[in-house]
């Protein structure tokens, strides 16, 4: 949309400066953007007599502007007051017109620009704020951005903007590498750094600092208030509940160490992989602050390009590593010798320790990256990691060894692991993809990609993929220090790495035959038997029933499935039997709620699917409940969310956002349809579950629901969805619906039949959104190459 005062701008700074030397035009488009930022820049830097213009407002440019005191309510040079208007109008502020008139209207926008920063209000620009003036810094909360954030950011301009060193930052609410570095300053000024060597850098004195400052509950005052500031901007912590389930707790800026900020640093604390003390002593601090965090803190794994012998072995072990990461393969034309070895493995294995492959060629330039070159490592790793026998689920790290970008990894890194999925896959999933790389690089390709395991390089603190970015949920490997390993008369490079419990922890054996799901495929047999043996009612509905009867057998479950048989409940228990939660995909190595699966499974099988877009109550035991809370949820945000879409794309089917629809609830709502399905056509549920899990049914299907469910199309989820929402004639579902949205959108929340059909349907897109860039992301970068290119299986090189 073009915004008039914007192309006004633009054609003024053109048309006044089209022929000074050095000056550069702007596209006269009406859209605020960089290109007419560097020309207010250029233009700027020509009336301050500068004659090197640059797009840069760098120390020679705001030397100039401090000894004008700024850009002054009495300016007399109406091209900078013009420049300044222009400035305000891009950045959104209504300075009136530009006419060089220095104003109530400009003087306005002058004082609201500066409320926005967190400065003291006044009439005149100071000279720091005559340089953000002229950037693309926003001072309001934009997309993905919150008001926690933006308070903090707009406290450290407040508080720090006189320094020399401090620059202000944006106040977006968007944890950033500049609110990052901001940070990290305010901490130098805080514990005696001279201005001048507050660097923003997490060096020797800064961290002599901190050790010199902890803090802990109780306390009060400014070192709570910077710890606390790291806290907000390190996000929800994640942690698991006593059941099993993972959920998140938030900080809030604070002066005072309460015991909401306590038990926020306790999660944070566990998920970190520290001592959970709840206090914030040195390791806490370095944690919140720097992607290595303590690099001596206490590390179980390690990884490196060197061969391990029994010597090695035997000492790395004794050194506390339980888990060593290895090379499956030398680059072509590579020198370093990293492969593993004949018998290595063995040697490790012997040692009590265990081994998570890393697969890497090249990967330390963008063109290195491509769908192509994804596919092809893929093979590669497979072929590879059969040949060492690896076994079945074994997660494999593909390596992003730079520091990519954003716009990078969205052009090539996110295509390069759509590649290594659909290779993989290609080899019927025998392995899964991880991923190496920055906290960006692997929070985008666990999101977009969903790659299961993140192998974090911590180590690289000054990566920009490291600054201004949490750990991903997902993390199983952080690398925190590159040091020299000494055996006796032996020495070695060896990268120390955090181990998180309970995530990826590599192979303890190889040649073992199986899938990660084959336990609870036994245990399924087990309670399928023993319902057989039961000698009442349906086998299959029984071992249903059995594993959802703990969470979904009471109030509405129960009107919604009917009751589970208690009879046979007690009947199993008394056999030995209990409640299993979890399991492993065998294709994602994605947890799996077996509760939810087999409350979905029941729903299905007990209420076959009707025709059209009709819907019923077995899939309000699936997707449609599903989809129910999480209507709620944005409902609920619909403040901060106001397009249900963007709503989806945001939140629905993440593996790292703490939702009622996350993306293994999206998993389980496809295999218990499917499952049902196939025990619905004859399958008894052991086979079914067979079927699904070791012979490959997982690896198609969100396919396969997108197009039995939906008709395989967008509408398809749209009309089948709206026909749920709006068109129901069943008085329990209507209940349940209102139950469900309810639940997390609070009492009362605006039905979805009561909203604009427009609203609505924005919303069911977002969903239509999530299903289909599963079904279609990798089927249509593997069409377009092999339309391209060939079939990239039958070029497969060593």
């Amino acid at each position: 949309m073009v915004d008039q005062m914007v192309l006004k701008a633009q054609k003024w700074v053109n048309s006044t400066y089209r022929g000074v030397s050095g000056y550069t035009t702007c596209p006269e488009d009406g859209k605020t953007g960089w290109s007419v930022m560097y020309s207010l820049t250029r233009a700027l830097q020509h009336e301050l007599g500068i004659t090197a213009l640059s797009d840069s407002f760098g120390p020679s440019t705001l030397a100039e502007v401090t000894k004008r005191g700024g850009i002054k309510s009495t300016e007399t040079n109406q091209n900078i007051v013009k420049i300044a208007q222009s400035g305000f109008f891009c950045k959104g502020y209504h300075a009136g017109d530009i006419d060089g008139g220095y104003g109530f209207n400009t003087q306005t926008a002058c004082a609201d620009m500066l409320d926005d920063m967190g400065l003291p209000l006044a009439t005149s620009i100071p000279p720091k704020a005559v340089k953000a003036l002229l950037t693309m810094d926003a001072y309001v909360v934009v997309g993905g951005g919150t008001d926690k954030v933006r308070n903090i950011q707009r406290w450290l301009n407040g508080r720090y903007w006189e320094k020399e060193s401090f620059y202000l930052i944006p106040c977006d609410g968007i944890y950033s590498r500049d609110a990052q570095k901001a940070l990290m300053k305010a901490i130098q000024y805080a514990i005696g750094l001279a201005d001048s060597a507050a660097t923003g850098n997490f060096g020797p004195a800064t961290q002599a600092g901190l050790l010199a400052h902890p803090v802990n509950k109780g306390d009060n005052g400014l070192f709570v208030q910077l710890f606390s500031a790291g806290a907000v901007f390190n996000g929800p912590a994640w942690y698991r509940t006593t059941n099993g389930e993972y959920n998140t707790r938030e900080a809030s800026f604070t002066d005072t160490y309460d015991d909401q900020l306590e038990s926020y640093i306790r999660a944070f604390q566990e998920f970190s992989q520290l001592d959970k003390t709840g206090g914030g002593n040195y390791q806490t601090w370095a944690q919140l602050l720097v992607s290595m965090g303590d690099p001596d803190r206490p590390a179980t794994a390690c990884d490196t390009r060197f061969t391990i012998t029994a010597s090695r072995a035997a000492a790395l072990k004794a050194a506390g590593y339980d888990s060593v990461g290895r090379y499956l393969d030398e680059e072509p034309g590579g020198t370093l010798d990293k492969e593993i070895k004949p018998g290595e493995l063995q040697t490790i294995f012997d040692a009590g320790m265990r081994c998570f492959p890393i697969f890497q060629y090249g990967a330390r330039k963008l063109a290195d990256f491509s769908y192509t070159s994804g596919y092809q490592h893929g093979l590669k790793a497979h072929e590879r990691a059969k040949y060492y026998g690896f076994n079945r689920g074994t997660t494999i790290y593909f390596a992003v060894d730079y520091d990519a970008t954003d716009p990078e990894i969205t052009s090539n890194i996110l295509p390069y692991f759509y590649g290594v999925r659909s290779g993989l896959a290609s080899r019927s999933g025998h392995y899964v993809p991880g991923v190496y790389g920055s906290r960006n690089v692997c929070i985008r390709a666990t999101t977009e990609a969903d790659i299961r395991w993140a192998f974090v390089s911590g180590m690289s603190w000054g990566f920009s993929g490291n600054l201004g970015f949490s750990l991903p949920k997902n993390w199983a490997f952080n690398q925190i220090k590159e040091f020299k390993f000494v055996n006796g008369g032996d020495s070695f490079d060896l990268d120390r790495v955090v181990h998180k419990s309970g995530a990826d922890f590599g192979a303890s054996s190889i040649n073992t035959p199986g899938t990660p799901t084959d336990a609870f495929i036994g245990y399924i047999q087990e309670l399928y038997d023993l319902a057989r043996s039961y000698g009442k009612g349906d086998p299959n509905l029984l071992v249903m029933d059995y594993v959802r009867s703990d969470s979904y057998n009471d109030g509405q479950w129960k009107l919604l499935l009917g009751g589970a048989d208690s009879g046979f409940i007690d009947y199993a228990e008394s056999h030995g039997m209990s409640i299993r939660r979890t399991f492993i995909d065998s294709f994602t190595a994605t947890e799996l709620g077996a509760e939810h699966l087999l409350a979905t499974m029941c729903g299905h099988y007990k209420m076959q699917q009707p025709s059209g877009n009709l819907t019923n109550r077995g899939d309000v035991a699936g997707w449609a409940g599903d989809l129910s809370t999480f209507y709620g949820e944005w409902r609920r945000d619909a403040d901060d969310y106001a397009d249900g879409r963007s709503y989806c794309a945001a939140r629905l089917a993440k593996s790292d956002v703490n939702s009622s629809f996350g993306y293994a609830d999206l998993m389980e709502d496809a295999d218990g349809y499917l499952i049902a399905n196939a025990i619905r056509s004859g399958k008894n549920i052991v086979d079914a579950f067979r079927d699904h899990y070791v012979n490959g049914g997982n690896l198609t299907r969100f396919k396969r629901f997108y197009q039995n469910r939906f008709h395989g199309s967008n509408q398809g989820v749209v009309d089948v969805s709206y026909a749920f929402f709006a068109q129901q004639d069943d008085d329990l579902i209507i209940a349940g619906i209102t139950w469900l949205i309810n639940s997390t959108g609070g009492f009362p929340t605006t039905a979805p039949g009561a909203l604009a059909y427009s609203k609505l349907e924005s919303y069911l897109l977002g969903f239509a959104d999530a299903l289909q860039s599963r079904v279609g992301a990798e089927t249509r970068q593997r069409a377009t190459y092999i339309a391209r290119h060939g079939d990239p299986r039958k070029k497969q090189t060593r």
